[in-house]
């Protein structure tokens, strides 16, 4: 079985065996021109392109080249190709593989990226949050750049590729140890990994391919949402680096404390005062709810604490249908100025009722003084 050709590398750049890092350098940045598939739309240039890339990554590296110099091709599968079984060079992606259990390389980082999700806060009254509203809010946040439609570089250029990773977007270290070659990756640091320089960025984004702008948008409010909730835009968050596509923006529902109602999920509740009187003989109440009046019985003897129930007149359910309930809780009023007139009557009824009444004159130290002698016997 014939063995494997390793590939010329050195054909590939058309530089001699015995070319500096720079001649290779230089020889590497002529043709990476040449053949970039942005400048060079034939359809051969992206093959041509992958190859020379491929070539300048083993050239450059020293112990690739090395491995080279010796008949290995540290790019072929299975490691030095044409050195045979039981060659003592370990292929790159075998070092990796055996040292880290995967790939090395993670490639390029690109430009665009997704962007992040927005909150905003809106405070809404009772009223707008029960049967919903559509309100315009203001938003500030980071939109596609409209002077290079988020490219981030100037009109007429175009990312460079990076002269310190030669477009990998990372660089490698060797370390050799007792088990071979250890090949190590970190992002690059000229290129922040990207792989591509941009050397001419536009003068608007500065090359982010964003810009910071302030937007009305209409938000509409479904009803019987609930203070604390979030209402989803989405893509009406920010534009990601690069042009991204935009994250989601969350509207949060925080809604104003009322005059006269307090929310309970669904339901409603408030207070209303009412007389003594009205309490023991019973009365028809017209009570104001969010929208309209409603008349309810306060049925005879209605004793302190009680709580009227009127159905149907709280929020609308946000996830079905029909609407909560609307709680009166009634406080019963005792009168504390009577004119002589009143007290007479309101003893009349105590008689009438057998209710002792004790005039606080009449008993020495007023009423805890009677309570005292009651608990202790003494009449």
């Amino acid at each position: 079985m014939r063995a494997n050709v390793a590939k010329d590398y050195y054909a590939i750049l058309g530089v001699t065996r015995d070319a500096s890092a720079e001649d290779i350098k230089r020889a590497y940045r002529r043709l990476a021109r040449k053949f970039h598939p942005d400048i060079n739309g034939d359809a051969e240039a992206h093959d041509r392109f992958q190859e020379i890339n491929a070539a300048y990554e083993v050239l450059s590296d020293p112990a690739k080249r090395e491995m080279v110099d010796l008949g290995g091709d540290p790019l072929a599968p299975g490691g030095a190709a044409g050195a045979g079984a039981g060659s003592p060079f370990m292929g790159f992606q075998d070092i990796m593989d055996a040292f880290f259990g995967g790939a090395a390389g993670r490639g390029p980082r690109p430009r665009t990226r997704a962007g992040s999700d927005a909150i905003i806060r809106l405070d809404l009254d009772l009223e707008e949050t029960a049967f919903g509203v559509e309100t315009p809010i203001t938003v500030d946040t980071a939109t596609r750049c409209s002077t290079c439609d988020g490219a981030g570089v100037a009109a007429g250029t175009h990312p460079s590729t990076c002269d310190t990773c030669n477009g990998r977007g990372e660089v490698q270290s060797v370390q050799r140890t007792l088990l071979g070659q250890v090949v190590t990756s970190r992002p690059c640091a000229a290129c922040q990994g990207h792989g591509t320089v941009i050397e001419h960025p536009c003068a608007k984004c500065a090359g982010d391919g964003r810009v910071r702008a302030r937007r009305t948008i209409t938000v509409k409010i479904p009803a019987g949402v609930e203070d604390g909730m979030r209402i989803r835009l989405a893509g009406q968050g920010e534009v990601g680096p690069g042009g991204g596509p935009a994250g989601d923006l969350y509207v949060e529902v925080h809604e104003r404390p009322h005059d006269v109602f307090s929310r309970k999920g669904d339901d409603l509740h408030c207070r209303v005062v009412l007389p003594m009187v009205a309490a023991a003989l019973g009365t028809q109440m017209t009570i104001k709810t969010l929208d309209g009046e409603e008349s309810a019985e306060v049925r005879p003897g209605t004793q302190p604490g009680s709580t009227l129930r009127i159905r149907g007149r709280g929020v609308p359910r946000l996830r079905g249908n029909g609407r909560g309930d609307l709680y009166v809780h009634l406080d019963i009023r005792t009168p504390t100025k009577l004119d002589p007139d009143q007290e007479k009557l309101l003893r009349e009824l105590s008689r009438m009722r057998g209710e002792e009444v004790i005039e606080p004159a009449r008993h020495p130290g007023g009423f805890f003084a009677r309570m005292r002698d009651a608990f202790n016997g003494h009449a």
